[in-house]
């Protein structure tokens, strides 16, 4: 028998959310578009609010390509242009509620080398640990490419790193990619997570901190308040479910 526990994440000022290739070229319309990737935009959107609400860190990183890379088919690579630097289709996606101080990551900018991972040639580990960051929540396309190749690094340079698993979407080229990129990201020590997973700021308060007073002076209150702080419904989630409707 397999149990699944939900865990209750609160995000700190040493966590750090990263989101990879929300770019528009990688949604429906564009050069190279993960079936439905624009989907996950909201569920992304509330993910960036409560880092921002927590003073967690937000970083983003993108495709840079330069116009020859070798990734492209021209060049005897798998894929159609994409994500060409100063282009439209490497923009990230206007609906994605980036704040103004997020940390962009521009990756696979070198013509001769593919990379996928956000780490590959890039500053990211460096950022991380200048912002002091030793947990890292990870969200975004493709999961079978880069998200997968970015959690790997991830590990492998020593930060716990949780997949958001409602906030990212995979291209299947091949059946199956899909569950083995999962299966590989928890081989590789990854937790997962949904965003029923985490507490809201203020729900991750004691109770004490909440109602002082009140509370102090009436313990049978103290039981009444924890019991329908577990019964509340969280608002975000709900939102989420209807935004992602149609």
């Amino acid at each position: 028998m397999v149990i699944c526990l939900v865990k209750n994440y609160v995000v700190k000022d040493s966590d750090a959310l990263l989101i990879t290739d929300i770019q528009k070229d990688f949604l429906p319309g564009g050069a190279l578009p993960v079936d439905g990737g624009d989907g996950i935009i909201p569920v992304l959107n509330d993910y960036i609010r409560r880092f921002e609400d927590s003073k967690g860190h937000v970083l983003a990183s993108r495709d840079w390509h330069p116009s020859n890379h070798v990734s492209f088919k021209a060049q005897g690579g798998p894929w159609p242009p994409h994500c060409i630097q100063e282009t439209s289709g490497a923009k990230f996606s206007p609906d994605l509620k980036l704040p103004k101080h997020t940390v962009v990551i521009s990756k696979a900018t070198n013509p001769e080398r593919e990379a996928y991972s956000a780490f590959d040639g890039t500053s990211l580990a460096h950022e991380l640990r200048t912002l002091g960051v030793k947990r890292l929540f990870i969200g975004g396309l493709a999961t079978d490419y880069c998200v997968v190749n970015t959690v790997v690094d991830a590990r492998k340079l020593g930060f716990e790193t949780v997949v958001l698993m409602d906030a990212t979407l995979g291209i299947n080229v091949e059946p199956g990619d899909v569950d083995r990129a999962i299966e590989t990201m928890l081989k590789n020590g990854a937790q997962q997570a949904t965003v029923e997973d985490f507490l809201d700021a203020v729900d991750a308060l004691p109770i004490e901190e909440t109602q002082p007073d009140a509370l102090e002076e009436k313990p049978s209150q103290r039981a009444e308040v924890k019991k329908k702080a577990r019964m509340r419904p969280k608002g975000s989630a709900k939102r989420i479910r209807t935004e992602r409707k149609g």
